[in-house]
């Protein structure tokens, strides 16, 4: 079991968190460029909490999602996750193709969003492989419609064979033409292993 997945102590926290504010950033700033209008960022909530915990967060096991999945591979491994709720990804269609969800979800609708997934996973990975001078690659992303606690139940039966800490990042959107908000968030699995490989090229002593 990795020391740092036994205990995150104040620095290690720190340390995420900052990663987690500048990835978020980028995806803001990717996410204006992709809709051609002014994006605005709250200050994104970044934690470490209990993969049982999760749920929850989302809004409940029987909350219904999106989730667009990827694989990281390379010097850093494991997966990454944005989940939104049904309302947000609407949302975030409307913005990108106004009227396409108009009546309900539809291909069109599930290839925009993994479209969308790329380019915010990829901006954080980006920045983190920046900031860490790590190779970084993510897989082709795959989405699924579901209640949250179905959504998260591959990962957590795969997590939970090595530990039970995981980061979620929360972050809220507005676009500030019309002020359209969405609200997602990347859960950060390393595989455990890539913990200590990650914080060691942040500069964290473990």
């Amino acid at each position: 079991m990795s020391k740092v997945l036994e205990n995150f102590d104040n620095i290690v926290l720190d340390v995420l968190k900052e990663v987690g504010n500048i990835g978020a950033g980028n995806a803001a700033t990717a996410l204006a460029k992709m809709i051609s209008k002014k994006v605005d960022m709250k200050v994104p909530q970044v934690n470490v909490l209990d993969f049982s915990e999760v749920p929850e967060i989302l809004g409940g096991p029987e909350k219904e999602v999106v989730g667009i999945f990827f694989k990281l591979e390379g010097e850093l491994e494991g997966s990454i996750m944005f989940v939104l709720d049904t309302f947000s990804a609407e949302q975030l269609i409307e913005l990108l193709m106004p009227g396409i969800a108009s009546n309900g979800f539809n291909e069109f609708c599930f290839s925009a969003l993994q479209e969308i997934g790329n380019i915010l996973a990829g901006s954080y990975i980006s920045s983190l492989s920046s900031l860490s001078n790590l190779d970084i690659k993510i897989s082709v992303p795959s989405l699924a419609l579901d209640m949250a606690g179905a959504i998260l139940s591959v990962p957590a039966i795969h997590f939970g064979l090595i530990g039970d800490k995981i980061l979620i990042i929360e972050n809220e959107f507005v676009e500030m033409i019309e002020h359209d908000s969405v609200n997602g968030f990347f859960i950060l699995i390393p595989e455990v292993d890539s913990y200590d490989v990650l914080l060691r090229s942040l500069g964290v002593q473990i």
